[in-house]
């Protein structure tokens, strides 16, 4: 058994005002979660508390049985990586640079990094195949481009969990496939503890991962997704009819979630 990230009775929320009530989950090393629900109903607030951004407003963050509230900052991102969405920063650094900075966690406050946190990098970079963007300005690549790295940058950290907002959003078809596929191997191929919120019900089916469906109202609904991604939980969800469809093709099986278009 690999290291466990576990939610117990979480709550979280704003001053007094609860958002998320009650969530207990639990995401093994290796695993792919996804935080799945309309807009409104807690899954960035829910993200932020995991993250230690916010203070639980009940509940607690545990890995490996441990509570995270104990864990120094530098402990906790040695174990968990944040991939945020992509953005454009006012600075123009090297994509090389921003990288490198993934490494800053596990250097100390004035360190400067050395040749192996460079070579960890430039690995990442390669592991994610868009090494050949090293030298470049991290400010003049596509949005794709800018998520990779900002995923590399994680990787540098060499934690066991990523956590991902909305890694997808912005990004064209053809870079939503690449950075699912690169979601997919981490976890299958590296080990690590993937969880993400995407707003997609058919990339909680292509990456074969957990999932919990937020719904209003401080409910959720927790499982493998052929069990919650269904018609009657996207109607009460989101207020629309859809149809899941499987497709059986010689190269394996396929679901996808098609809203019915009237």
């Amino acid at each position: 058994m690999g290291m466990k990230l576990e939610l117990r009775k979480l709550s979280c929320g704003y001053g007094d005002r609860v958002v998320v009530q009650n969530v207990s989950v639990s995401v093994q090393a290796g695993e792919v979660f996804c935080l799945l629900g309309p807009n409104g109903v807690g899954k960035t607030t829910l993200f932020k508390t995991i993250l230690g951004f916010l203070k639980p407003a009940g509940g607690q963050v545990l890995l490996d049985g441990e509570d995270v509230r104990s864990f120094s900052k530098r402990r906790f991102a040695m174990l968990v990586g944040y991939v945020p969405q992509a953005h454009t920063p006012p600075f123009p650094f090297r994509v090389l640079d921003v990288v490198t900075m993934g490494r800053t966690a596990r250097l100390g406050a004035f360190a400067s990094p050395s040749r192996r946190d460079t070579i960890l990098a430039e690995q990442a970079l390669d592991r994610l195949g868009v090494g050949f963007l090293r030298d470049r300005i991290y400010t003049e690549i596509s949005g794709g481009e800018r998520q990779m790295v900002l995923i590399a940058r994680a990787l540098a950290q060499e934690p066991r969990f990523l956590m991902m907002d909305e890694p997808t959003s912005n990004l064209d078809f053809g870079n939503q496939v690449k950075v699912l596929q690169c979601i997919s191997s981490l976890s299958k191929e590296n080990g690590l503890g993937i969880i993400m919120t995407t707003h997609v019900p058919d990339h909680v089916f292509q990456l074969d991962g957990q999932v919990a469906l937020l719904q209003r109202n401080n409910r959720y609904l927790q499982g493998e997704a052929r069990e919650i991604i269904t018609a009657e939980n996207m109607m009460d969800t989101y207020g629309i009819h859809v149809h899941i469809l499987h497709d059986h093709t010689i190269g394996g099986s396929y679901t996808s979630c098609v809203p019915v278009m009237k």
